[in-house]
């Protein structure tokens, strides 16, 4: 397919509908077959969560150089193998008796989650449209944003009917099925020599500072972004629970995350997308602090405000990985940039929820406020990036 053949609603449909299998099938598979898979092997559950820490860890380590590997060649080929690499690592786990095939399962999947997830399709995207590549950008998001919803409730049920080793070969028939077709669907990219120039609406150099210190600024700011995130998802009911709320107040504002992410790219697609993504970023990182205060000022009933704007600045964080440093440097090497801007916040990811659990554990509620408090970092370090406040 010639990059003119599919229009960006076809490329956003398609790889968005990959992007949701990629996610439901490896990041999101641990929430509901770590305690079959525990029980079946006879470890603990917490082996499980540990395997998907590492391919974190791995995935993280290898995005410089899928991202320098899709500047220079395009991301439609790479995106393809990575069906057939998340595929074997699927059968892989459905194969294991033992902690070792599990860990080995997993090194497996932390490679397809390096080559196929968020970084390696917005640096695709930005071979294909360049500077213009916003708009798909957020439109995989907003596809892929109901990968826990509807990846959830499909793992749940062929784990119940057929058990999870069914569910594992099913996820790997899917991508061989639906998202390679797909993904190899995709329109190749422009010759490098085609967006070897600046393009209109992207800003080279961010206002004068040093790409290193944007770089290492935008680095910060996205590890810290995603230590609140994965932490705060994984405890989210505990947390809440250790503020005062019930059990079902916690489920309940639990369940408006989700709506709250999908509203806020809405909004981003929209009305902010008028803007430099510089400042839908800075009101991002201010909706979690601001939720904490709700909370702290209101009690348990206002748990919903809280959940709703925490919910709402991750989604539009989750634009921002890809539509921030495009705008900021341009797409000539937007792959590298991105890969090594996401090294530092696929660790802190990694590491959130086990660090965020043992506060709630010691610390009780006041754990929320070292979320807020890295929040605010992160806001404070977004302000000292310069940019052209039109994108």
């Amino acid at each position: 397919m010639s990059r003119g053949t599919a229009g960006p609603l076809t490329v956003v449909i398609a790889l968005g509908t990959a992007q949701t299998i990629a996610w439901a099938s490896s990041y999101y598979l641990p929430a509901i077959l770590a305690a079959p898979i525990a029980s079946d092997l006879g470890l603990a559950p917490t082996y499980v969560f540990g395997a998907l820490s590492g391919a974190l860890v791995i995935s993280g380590l290898l995005g410089p150089r899928v991202g320098h590997a899709i500047d220079t060649f395009g991301g439609r080929s790479l995106l393809a193998v990575s069906n057939l690499v998340f595929a074997a690592g699927l059968l892989l786990l459905s194969m294991a008796y033992g902690v070792a095939v599990l860990i080995a399962a997993w090194i497996m999947l932390g490679i397809g989650m390096g080559m196929g997830l968020y970084e390696a399709a917005f640096a695709t995207l930005a071979r294909i449209y360049g500077a213009n590549a916003r708009r798909t950008i957020t439109g995989i998001t907003l596809i892929a944003g109901f990968a826990s919803t509807l990846g959830w409730p499909l793992t749940t049920w062929l784990a119940t009917e057929y058990g999870w080793r069914a569910a594992c070969q099913l996820w790997a028939v899917i991508h061989i099925g639906l998202a390679l077709p797909l993904n190899l669907a995709l329109p190749r990219a422009a010759p490098l020599q085609q967006e070897a120039g600046p393009s209109t609406g992207a800003s080279q150099q961010p206002g004068g500072q040093s790409e290193t210190f944007a770089m290492i600024l935008l680095a910060y700011m996205f590890a810290a972004a995603s230590f609140v995130s994965s932490g705060v998802s994984a405890i989210l009911p505990t947390m809440l629970v250790a503020f005062g709320a019930t059990p079902a107040q916690a489920l309940l504002a639990g369940a408006l995350v989700g709506p709250a992410q999908v509203g806020a790219r809405l909004l981003e697609a929209g009305w902010l997308g008028r803007f430099h993504p510089l400042l839908s970023a800075r009101l991002a990182m201010l909706m979690n602090p601001i939720g904490v205060l709700a909370l702290v000022a209101g009690g348990p009933l206002l748990a919903p405000v809280f959940t709703v704007l925490y919910g709402a600045g991750n989604g539009i964080i989750t634009i921002a990985r890809g539509t921030l440093p495009l705008a900021l440097f341009g797409p000539v090497g937007f792959g590298r940039r991105v890969g090594m801007i996401s090294l530092p916040s696929r660790a802190t990811g990694a590491f959130a929820p086990l660090a965020l659990g043992l506060m709630v554990e010691h610390l009780g509620s006041s754990a929320l406020w070292i979320g807020a408090l890295a929040s605010v970092s992160a806001f404070l370090a977004l302000l000292l990036l310069r940019g052209n406040q039109t994108a």
